[in-house]
């Protein structure tokens, strides 16, 4: 008999960890097969809430932020191309890093469609896979209409405010709860893990967590 899984997955578009941590996360549930029934929602968190629609060049943006160093950031960008290799996730280059409100947005409509798990796939592949920007409309009607989400319909939402109220309040929901970085991790709405674990660890853990159920 399967068993119910429900994970609670916040992250930003923007973090490269999450899109390591969600590919690792799939490994792991493919891993184990038919024994879990699983639901995935996705939950939005910006890193950048203050950014700029246009976007800043990455380099200097976490050097400010992070003081890192070129040399830094660029041995950093390769250790994320090897994590994300063993996953099945192929970084590209990325040049700036841009402001994703209205992708979270677009997240939210999507989650009512159905279609939210993988519009967040296509939707880190196109940013950290092509470096295309996360807050430009087409690029976001294009990711949609890729997973089978109407297009006509995604560039309404993008136009107008719908679902910002959802989003923010699901923002502060989770940042109320002690949520400050991503990607973090819920299991049935008990158990946290954080960070871009390797699917081992992953599997480990949701393993375990069924077992006391």
């Amino acid at each position: 008999m399967k068993q119910p899984l429900r994970i609670d997955f916040v992250s930003d578009i923007a973090c490269p960890w999450c899109a390591i941590g969600l590919s690792s996360l799939q490994v792991a549930l493919s891993r184990l097969g038919d024994t879990v029934d699983v639901e995935l929602v996705a939950h939005p968190f910006e890193l950048n809430p203050q950014m700029v629609s246009e976007g800043e060049v990455l380099v200097e943006h976490i050097g400010r932020k992070y003081g890192r160093t070129p040399q830094q950031v660029a041995e950093a960008q390769a250790e994320l191309r090897e994590r994300g290799a063993k996953v099945g996730f192929q970084f590209g280059k990325r040049e700036r890093i841009y402001n994703t409100f209205d992708a979270h947005r677009l997240l939210h409509w999507a989650n009512l469609q159905g279609k939210q798990v993988a519009l967040k796939e296509a939707l880190l592949k196109s940013y950290h896979g092509e470096g295309k920007s996360t807050s430009d409309h087409d690029v976001l009607v294009e990711a949609a209409q890729s997973t089978g989400l109407d297009a006509a319909e995604a560039r309404a939402v993008l136009q107008s405010d719908a679902y910002a109220s959802e989003v923010r309040a699901e923002e502060a929901k989770y940042q109320n709860m002690g949520i400050h970085s991503v990607p973090s991790i819920i299991f049935n709405d008990r158990y946290l893990l954080t960070g871009a674990q390797p699917a081992e660890a992953f599997e480990q853990a949701i393993r375990q967590i069924l077992s006391e159920r």
